[in-house]
C-alpha cells in the first residue's frame, strides 16, 4: 500500500483534529495549505468569479459564542421557529459515534425539514430566509456558529415533504475535513435523494461524478462508513424533519469534554463551575440550588427559562425527559406590573413594554437580584444585574420583561449597546430603587420612609407582647424561630403562606413545634426571636399588620444561622428517609424469611410424618 493510500486510510479511521481545544483550534499555519491558495498559484477561471472563504473563518465565526449553552440555544431556536411548520418536539440527546464510540450531540425536530435548496441556504454563510417578525433567527449565521462552537464537525439529515414530492438531503460541515486536507476554501459536500415508490433515488443537480465524490467525502469524514448507514438515519425522521449530529466535540485544556454527559443521565452539564468563594458552606449549598446559578452549568435549568411563554403543543426533550418551563415572573412575591414606553420612533415597535417586578420567593435569605430580559420570547440576558453588587438596596428584587424594541447581539447573549438600550438600563435601575424603597419592609428591612418606620415601631410594640404569649405556651427547650426561618420554610414549600390575623397565634405555635425538632441546642436564642413574619399576596398586604422589623445586619446573622439549621434539617430528613427505606427493606426481608421458615417447617413436619408412617 502506497503512502498516499495509507494516509487516506488513516484519515478515514481517525477523522479528528490534532488540537481538540476549541479556543486553540483556530491557531494553525495557513501556509501549509494547498498550492492553489497562494497568490502566485494557478487559479481556475471559476475562482475569479467569486470570493472564497478560508476554513479558519469557520472557527473565527464560532468564537462569537463565549458560552457553549448559547450555541445550544441557537439550535433550539431553529426548532422553535419550525412550530409554524407543524413541529411538536425537539430532541437533545447523546449517542455514540460508531467509528470510535465517542459522544455525539444530537438535535432532532419534526418540523417541515429542508428541501435541497433549503439545506444549501442553511449551510451557506450569512444567508437567511427568515423574514417574519415572530421568528427568532434573522442573521443566517446561527447554525454555522453554533455547530462549530460545540464540535469540530456536524452532519445534517433533513427530509421535506411537499405532497407528491419527497426529498432527503445530507450535508457535511466539517472543520476536520477542511483542516486535514488543507483546503483553502470552505467546501460543504451534500447529496440529495428523491423518494420514488418508497425508494431513495439519487437526485443529481450537477454531474454524477460530483455526486459520487460528495458521497465519498461524507463517508470518509462522517461517523458513517456506508451509504446504508447514512440512510438508516432517516428512519426516525418519519415524513419530515431535521436531525443534526455534532461530533468530535471540543475539549477543555485538561483533555476532558466541555460537555459532561456522565454527571446526570437526564441532563448535560458544563464542567466549568461558577466560583462561590467567600460563602459559608450552608449559604453555598443554597446558592448552588437556585436557578440563577444552576443555569450556568445545567442545560436543563437553562432551557427551563429560555423561552418566556410556555409552549402549548411543543416540547423540548432533553435526554429522554421533557423540560419543564419556568417563568420567574410567576415566582415573585409582592409583584407589580409596570409599563415602559421606549422612545423607538413610530410603528408597532413603540408599544408599551410590560415589566413584572417583585421579590424573589427566597427573600430575604438569598440576595439574588436582576432582570430576565427576553427578545421575541427568547431569553437574552438572564438575571441581568442593573445595580452593582454589595449594596443592600435592591436585594432580592427580580424582574422580567420582553424587549422587542432593541436588537440582540449576534450570539443572542447580550444586546447591542445602542442609546435605546442605555435608556432602558437607566430606567430599570430607577425602577429597582423605587420598588425597594417602597417595599423593602415587606421582607424585613427597615424602610427609608419615616412614616413606614414609625408604623413598624408601633406595630413592633404590640407584637412583642404577642411573642411573649407564644413563648409561654411552648417549653423553654423549644425556642421560637423568627423571621428568617419562616422565610426558609416558605422557600421549602415553594409558595407564600397566606393567613388571617386570627389564625396567626395557632399557626405560630405549630410552626415552632415543628422546627424545634431539628433546631436542637444550636437554635437561635429566644431573646433574638420575634413573632413570625407572615407573607401575603400583594392584594392582601394591607389587611395584615407587619411585625417587628430587624435591621439588615441582624437579618444577615439570623439568615446565616437559619441556613445552617435548614441544611441540618435537610440532612436529618434525608437520614430519616434512608432509615425508613432500610426498615422497609428489613421488614420485606423478614417477611421472606418467615415465609421460608414456614415452608421449611411444613416440609420438616411432612417428612416426620412420612418417617413415622414408614416405621409403623
Amino acid at each position: 500500500m502506497g503512502q498516499d493510500a495509507q494516509e487516506a486510510l488513516h484519515r478515514r479511521h481517525n477523522p479528528v483534529l490534532e488540537c481538540r481545544s476549541f479556543w486553540k483550534a483556530g491557531s494553525f499555519d495557513s501556509s501549509t495549505a494547498a498550492p492553489s491558495s497562494t497568490l502566485g498559484g494557478d487559479l481556475d477561471a471559476s475562482d475569479f468569479e467569486r470570493a472564497r472563504v478560508h476554513p479558519k473563518f469557520l472557527h473565527t465565526n464560532a468564537t462569537s459564542h463565549k458560552w457553549a449553552f448559547g450555541a445550544v440555544a441557537e439550535l433550539l431556536d431553529n426548532a422553535v421557529d419550525e412550530i409554524c411548520n407543524g413541529a411538536t418536539f425537539v430532541i437533545v440527546d447523546k449517542v455514540n459515534n460508531p467509528r470510535d464510540d465517542s459522544p455525539v450531540l444530537v438535535f432532532q425536530d419534526d418540523g417541515g425539514g429542508m428541501d435541497p435548496e433549503g439545506i444549501r441556504r442553511c449551510m451557506s454563510l450569512g444567508f437567511s430566509s427568515k423574514g417574519s417578525k415572530k421568528t427568532i433567527g434573522q442573521y443566517g449565521n446561527g447554525f454555522k456558529t453554533s455547530t462549530m462552537r460545540l464540535g469540530a464537525d456536524a452532519i445534517v439529515f433533513t427530509k421535506a415533504n411537499s405532497g407528491s414530492h419527497v426529498t432527503q438531503s445530507i450535508g457535511l460541515l466539517s472543520y476536520t475535513y477542511l483542516r486535514r486536507t488543507m483546503k483553502d476554501d470552505i467546501i460543504v459536500p451534500m447529496v440529495d435523494f428523491e423518494i420514488i415508490d418508497n425508494q431513495a433515488v439519487p437526485l443529481v443537480f450537477g454531474s454524477q461524478e460530483d455526486w459520487d465524490s460528495n458521497l465519498k467525502t461524507i463517508l470518509d469524514w462522517s461517523p458513517f462508513s456506508s451509504r446504508e448507514e447514512l440512510m438508516l438515519q432517516f428512519e426516525d425522521v418519519r415524513s419530515h424533519g431535521t436531525k443534526v449530529l455534532i461530533y468530535n466535540l471540543w475539549m477543555d485544556d485538561d483533555g476532558l469534554l466541555e460537555l459532561d454527559f456522565d454527571d446526570d443521565d437526564e441532563d448535560i452539564k458544563l464542567r466549568d463551575q461558577p466560583n462561590y468563594s467567600g460563602l459559608s458552606k450552608s449559604h453555598k449549598e443554597l446558592v448552588q440550588s437556585h436557578i440563577s446559578y444552576t443555569l450556568r452549568s445545567s442545560l436543563r435549568a437553562y432551557i427551563s427559562i429560555l423561552y418566556l411563554r410556555k409552549f402549548s403543543k411543543f416540547q423540548i426533550i432533553l435526554r429522554g425527559k421533557p423540560v419543564q418551563q419556568l417563568n420567574i415572573a410567576n415566582e415573585l412575591k409582592f409583584h407589580k406590573v409596570l409599563t415602559y414606553k421606549p422612545q423607538a420612533g413610530t410603528g408597532s415597535e413603540n408599544a408599551l413594554v410590560k415589566i413584572t417586578i417583585g421579590f424573589a420567593k427566597e427573600a430575604p435569605i438569598l440576595g439574588i437580584f436582576g432582570f430576565n430580559v427576553y427578545h421575541k420570547n427568547r431569553l437574552i440576558m438572564p438575571f441581568w444585574k442593573v445595580l452593582q453588587e454589595g449594596s443592600s438596596r435592591g436585594r432580592s428584587v427580580l424582574g422580567v420583561l420582553e424587549a422587542n424594541f432593541i436588537e440582540p447581539a449576534h450570539d443572542k447573549q447580550d444586546f447591542e449597546r445602542t442609546p435605546l438600550f442605555l435608556r432602558l438600563e437607566t430606567r430599570l435601575k430607577q425602577l429597582v430603587l423605587d420598588y425597594w424603597r417602597e417595599n423593602c419592609h415587606l421582607i424585613g428591612y427597615q424602610s427609608p420612609n419615616p412614616e413606614i418606620r414609625n408604623m413598624q415601631k408601633h406595630s413592633g410594640k404590640r407584637t412583642h407582647g404577642f411573642a411573649a404569649n407564644v413563648a409561654q405556651e411552648v417549653p423553654c427547650s423549644q425556642p421560637i424561630i423568627g423571621l428568617s426561618a419562616n422565610a426558609r420554610t416558605e422557600f421549602q414549600a415553594a409558595e407564600s403562606v397566606i393567613m388571617q390575623p386570627a389564625d396567626l397565634h395557632a399557626a405560630t405555635a405549630d410552626h415552632v413545634t415543628g422546627l424545634a425538632a431539628v433546631s436542637g441546642p444550636n437554635a437561635i436564642p429566644s431573646a433574638t426571636a420575634h413573632a413570625p413574619h407572615i407573607t401575603c399576596n400583594s392584594e392582601e398586604c394591607d389587611e395584615i399588620e407587619h411585625v417587628d422589623v430587624l435591621d439588615s445586619s441582624s437579618i444577615e446573622k439570623i439568615s446565616e444561622k437559619n441556613l445552617e439549621l435548614f441544611v441540618r434539617r435537610g440532612v436529618l430528613e434525608n437520614n430519616n428517609e434512608k432509615l425508613k427505606k432500610t426498615i422497609e427493606e428489613l421488614e420485606h426481608e423478614l417477611a421472606l424469611w418467615k415465609r421460608k421458615i414456614s415452608r421449611i417447617t411444613v416440609e420438616v413436619e411432612n417428612q416426620r410424618k412420612q418417617q413415622a408412617s414408614l416405621k409403623q
